[in-house]
């Protein structure tokens, strides 16, 4: 029988999702307690305690979590942790709880109570903490000071600004999920929780999977990846993000279209499942590399895909620092706490017209003219700017989905190119 990955932190699936008469008691009680709105970054990383995705997190990090997750990649407790999960409130708001008062979870944009939360600490986040964390982070090889950073980051990295627009005072404590939002029903069949993927993978007979994490239309070179996962793996989950992304980016919807159609005519259907989650982008390329195969450990997937510039933004990081990041981490002495995902590092792809056909930098000796260089990012920009692709950029199948996309759009937003989009 396969025997899967287990659980991230030792303690299998941290589920905080209430079901039946709990969930209905609660939903009662929730009424009734002080409402704090949250962001949608908020929203999704409750979803994701809520599934155990976020295993073994139950709730929203202490100062001492925050500050060792930082510096040190570990909670207080010694477990393994690439990026803070933290819950923001105004001062005012905050000043009127109390520790150990409970309080409601607000999403205004669903107008839906999210989850309750028991207060335990409350800390303040000052302009240097906010900068204490970006620069930990945030900061990569791209910008090698902190100087060459702050001077475009404010403006430029969406992660950052997501960071230091964060109200004054972070709460923490346990949560209660009452609710998984739209995404059940708005991309039924692909939002799936770990309890369900990895029952796909075992029913499959799987014990070896890689996951390759999507947020732009999947092109020649991601369906590479996946090819090469396929040949060493017993399977590939290919994971789309289904929450929100930054303006220009392609909506889920339409990338869950391109991928069913590269399933179905490029695939051995069998080999391959396609999946979606709820969270939000936060672009911090090599820290959210580490936290891609940290949730995808929980989904079951022993193997992170991770290429060139992986949730990378603008020229922030090296564009194969998210690989090197899993040589620099530490290992926590109890097993259960370690990161036991592995990454399934892979160079630059690309098809080669001389090659006839894809290849990477560790397989093809030819030049850069001889190259289909191939990018989300410039993907995007030509499609919108109505320009037609070169050969081998995409399948015919998903270019004509995605010209369909943007001939509807009736507002365009400016897609701006960097080195790793470009070749330079």
């Amino acid at each position: 029988m396969a025997q899967l990955i287990p659980p991230h932190g030792g303690k299998g699936l941290t589920c905080c999702l209430l079901e039946g008469a709990a969930l209905d008691a609660e939903k009662t009680k929730a009424e009734g307690l002080k409402k704090i709105e949250i962001s949608p970054r908020v929203k999704g990383d409750l979803i994701m305690m809520g599934i155990g995705g976020f295993s073994p997190l139950t709730g929203f990090m202490t100062k001492a979590d925050w500050k060792g997750v930082c510096e040190e990649y570990l909670m207080a407790d010694g477990t393994f942790w690439p990026i803070p999960v933290t819950m923001d409130a105004s001062k005012e708001d905050a000043d009127a709880i109390n520790i150990g008062d409970e309080i409601a979870l607000y999403d205004s944009e669903g107008d839906e109570i999210m989850a309750t939360m028991q207060v335990t600490e409350k800390f303040e986040m000052t302009e240097a903490d906010k900068t204490f964390e970006c620069e930990k982070c945030y900061m990569g090889e791209g910008t090698p000071t902190a100087d060459d950073f702050w001077k475009i980051a404010k403006e430029d990295h969406p992660g950052v600004q997501m960071v230091m627009d964060q109200k004054a005072v972070n709460l923490a404590g346990p949560v209660k999920v009452l609710s998984e939002a739209e995404y059940p029903t708005r991309y039924k069949g692909v939002y799936v929780r770990p309890e369900e993927s990895r029952k796909m993978f075992e029913e499959r007979g799987w014990s070896e999977v890689a996951a390759l994490q999507l947020r732009n239309p999947m092109h020649r070179s991601h369906e590479y990846l996946c090819k090469i996962a396929v040949e060493v793996c017993d399977g590939v989950y290919i994971h789309s993000l289904v929450g929100n992304l930054k303006p220009g980016d392609i909506p889920a919807s339409v990338r869950v279209k391109c991928i069913d159609a590269l399933v179905k005519n490029y695939f051995v259907e069998k080999n391959v499942i396609q999946g979606g989650y709820p969270l939000d982008m936060r672009y911090a390329g090599p820290r959210e590399g580490l936290l891609h195969a940290t949730f995808r450990q929980n989904y079951g997937c022993s193997k992170m895909i991770i290429g060139r510039d992986h949730a990378g933004v603008g020229d922030f990081y090296g564009m194969f620092e998210a690989q090197t990041i899993f040589d620099k981490i530490p290992t926590p002495e109890e097993p259960g706490k370690a990161l036991l995902c592995t990454p399934l590092k892979i160079d630059w792809t690309f098809y080669c017209y001389k090659c006839d056909g894809m290849a990477s930098l560790r397989t093809c000796p030819h030049d850069k003219e001889d190259r289909v260089l191939l990018s989300g990012t410039m993907l995007r920009k030509m499609l919108s700017e109505g320009k037609e692709l070169p050969d081998h950029f995409g399948r015919d199948e998903v270019v004509a989905i995605l010209r369909e996309y943007y001939e509807g759009l009736t507002e365009k937003v400016e897609i701006k190119t960097h080195k790793a989009a470009t070749g330079d």
